[in-house]
């Protein structure tokens, strides 16, 4: 007795320790996570690969005298023409702003041909590579450069673009992370029809993000690693929408031992060895798919893989070691009103998923084939994709820069108000300009700074910014100026490269995602026709929820294009997630191969038995990234709508009806080449699962 007794406080201790070294973790880690936003970088060069023309002009303008620029240009506008008084109060007020401030050279104020407009182009050092020093100039700008009585005074460019965007940034992790837990919290209490059980994962969860974004701050300051703030807002949702899965599936599983065993510990110790596996594989399979993004030439995307990675290993860690100790020192009463007795039976319900599940076996192929088709036809939305965003409509509500954007492009038509840079050895300089007045397309040439052996120069086009015609034009200057050894960059450029590197990625990464996920999925399921089985259906999903998104973002929503990272990040996401659930499923089908039941059985049973958990799962995850749609980045938008619609598509047509409809077609062969796929062994029938006492062994 003596020794049970010792063996009683030890598991009784253990919990405590746990969640003893767990605080003593968030203590250490606490102000790390509240620096997580502070190092996100939201500038369109930072995204970019160290490659690419554009971040070699911004590099060099650097090391410019006076450093990196600012560039804003103030717009004054009148319907039915400038008056005198309008003309004298923007006179005025760039005096202010002259004095205010250290401009580069004298603004001058060039006038659309019809007199509406006045457009002056203002730039300053001032603020360097300053943050908050750029923000605060475009504000005091704001500030002063005010209109009354009809006249439009507008302060946009590529200065003010970025605060617009830097402010957004500021505030979406506080409001994802606010909004996530509402969303999670309403869900896990209709799930648990608990005033506390949903209490426990949910805490958890937020212990979980912490420690995140404290790992992500380390990863940033000792490894050099790019985080932006889309990357941020997608680790707070995978942090909060793969630990509640983790979470659900392991609390499904303890309740059924509990029934089972008379400790709660030792209840947990079933349930951990009994999902422990999938949970491990389901983690594994996402943090691969997302260290394949290190290959990727985007910094923005090469960063999001370590980034990603973090919250996922963070969310099984916390759900794995922290979630239980607290369930266990809980005890059965956290499952209060419905609450598990030792030995007692669950209440015999009608099984949905049952049901489901002897619908898609009575007529297999019509249900596989039917199911193929409609996931084919909405892929077909795909060809109704706009092609990549503009600037101008990033933004689901239009902040000023934009509107200043507008303004401009509607009242300038004959040249472009946001001029290409382009660096020239100081040597050549005089060559570039003259390479660059004689390209087509070129409205003007402006020599500016020079420093460091380089020289500075603005180059306008006839074109409007953003459109086939100014594309063309930088190309063009870029085969010509290239010889001289020089670099174009400027905003339209970076948007040119952005979309480049996006196409190369998606070449490279694309195949190795699928070949890391295929590696989990073999060693896990020890076969090589269900891992092939479990990724086409991902990648028909993928292809469908993308499809969807066609059919909804311009038509509908009224949105001018697409990110041009959409196609490579909702494919990992949605490979990587959609196999989670394919795992939970085809786990519990190979157990029961494995107990010696006929396929069409164990198909059916793991269905019942994990169909439940897997749908509950799948909406938690889809209304966490559905989260994202509320954000006012149509980037972000349109990543959350398609891997939210793709989850949902996944749980309940893909898992449901057509993995379990291809494994009772496929019967044995789902196993080859492994020992489960040839003739059944002659085993007898497993043991009935008794209760254990609490002196049982």
């Amino acid at each position: 007795m003596g020794a049970v007794r010792t063996r009683t406080g030890r598991k009784r201790a253990v919990p405590w320790v746990v969640v003893g070294l767990w605080l003593a973790a968030l203590v250490l880690v606490g102000p790390l996570a509240g620096k997580f936003a502070d190092i996100q970088q939201n500038r369109a060069v930072d995204y970019l690969p160290d490659s690419a023309d554009s971040t070699q002009v911004a590099r060099i303008q650097d090391e410019l005298p006076g450093g990196e620029a600012t560039d804003l240009v103030l717009v004054y506008h009148r319907d039915g023409g400038l008056t005198d008084a309008d003309r004298r109060t923007a006179d005025e007020q760039i005096t202010e702003v002259s004095g205010a401030y250290d401009l580069t050279g004298e603004p001058r104020g060039i006038p659309s041909k019809d007199g509406s407009t006045l457009m002056y182009p203002v730039t300053s050092t001032q603020p360097g590579q300053d943050e908050k020093a750029r923000d605060a100039f475009v504000d005091g700008v704001r500030d002063i450069a005010d209109g009354e009585g009809g006249l439009s005074v507008e302060v946009g460019g590529p200065g003010a673009l970025n605060t617009d965007m830097n402010k957004v940034f500021e505030t979406l992790d506080a409001t994802l992370l606010l909004a996530t837990l509402a969303v999670v919290t309403v869900l896990l209490i209709l799930i648990y029809r608990s005033p506390f059980l949903w209490l426990v994962p949910l805490a958890v969860a937020g212990v979980a993000a912490a420690v995140a974004m404290a790992a992500g701050y380390g990863l940033h300051e000792l490894f050099d690693v790019t985080v932006t703030g889309q990357s941020g807002g997608v680790m707070t949702v995978l942090v909060l929408g793969a630990g509640t899965d983790y979470a659900l599936l392991l609390i499904s599983r303890y309740r059924e031992e509990l029934r089972r065993h008379e400790r709660p510990y030792d209840a947990m110790r079933a349930a951990l060895r009994g999902c422990g596996p999938a949970i491990l594989a389901s983690s594994g399979t996402v943090a691969a798919g997302l260290l394949c993004l290190l290959a990727a030439d985007l910094n923005s995307s090469s960063g999001m893989g370590p980034v990603g990675t973090i919250g996922v290993l963070a969310a099984l860690v916390a759900m794995t070691t922290l979630l239980p100790a607290v369930l266990v020192l809980l005890g059965r009463r956290v499952f209060w009103p419905l609450i598990p007795a030792f030995g007692s039976e669950p209440k015999a319900r009608r099984s949905l998923f049952a049901a489901m599940g002897t619908s898609a076996t009575r007529r297999p192929v019509t249900v596989l084939v039917t199911g193929g088709v409609l996931l084919g036809a909405l892929a077909l939305g795909t060809l109704n994709l706009s092609g990549s965003i503009k600037q101008e409509d990033s933004f689901t509500e239009r902040p000023e820069s934009i509107t200043a954007m507008q303004t401009l492009a509607r009242e300038y038509p004959e040249r472009s108000s946001r001029p290409l840079t382009v660096i020239a050895p100081g040597e050549r300089a005089e060559a570039v300009g003259e390479r660059a007045r004689a390209t087509e397309g070129v409205a003007e040439v402006i020599p500016g700074r020079s420093g460091a052996g380089w020289t500075e120069i603005a180059v306008f086009t006839t074109a409007v910014p953003e459109t086939p015609a100014e594309t063309r034009t930088i190309e063009a200057l870029r085969a010509g100026v290239d010889s001289e050894g020089a670099y174009v960059g400027g905003p339209s450029a970076q948007l040119i490269d952005l979309a480049e590197s996006e196409a190369r990625d998606r070449k490279l990464i694309v195949p190795l995602v699928l070949g890391a996920v295929f590696v989990i999925l073999v060693g896990l399921l020890r076969s090589l026709v269900a891992p092939l089985l479990l990724l086409t259906a991902v990648v028909a999903v993928w292809g469908a929820a993308l499809g969807i998104g066609g059919l909804v973002f311009e038509p509908v929503l009224g949105f001018g294009g697409n990110d041009p990272g959409l196609g490579l990040l909702s494919f990992v996401f949605l490979v990587a997630l959609g196999v989670d659930y394919g795992i939970f499923l085809m786990h519990r089908m190979r157990e029961e191969s494995v107990r010696g039941a006929e396929p069409e059985a164990a198909a059916l049973t793991a269905l019942r038995t994990t169909g439940g958990v897997i749908a509950s799962a799948g909406v938690v995850l889809a209304a966490t990234f559905a989260v994202l749609t509320t954000l006012p980045m149509v980037g972000l938008v349109e990543l959350g709508f398609v891997i939210a619609v793709g989850v949902l598509l996944d749980t309940f047509l893909v898992r449901t009806y057509l993995v379990t409809t291809a494994s009772v077609l496929l019967k044995r062969r789902m196993w080859w080449p492994g020992r489960l796929s040839r003739a059944p062994r002659q085993t007898a029938p497993p043991p009935e699962r008794k209760p254990m006492t609490a002196n049982a062994p």
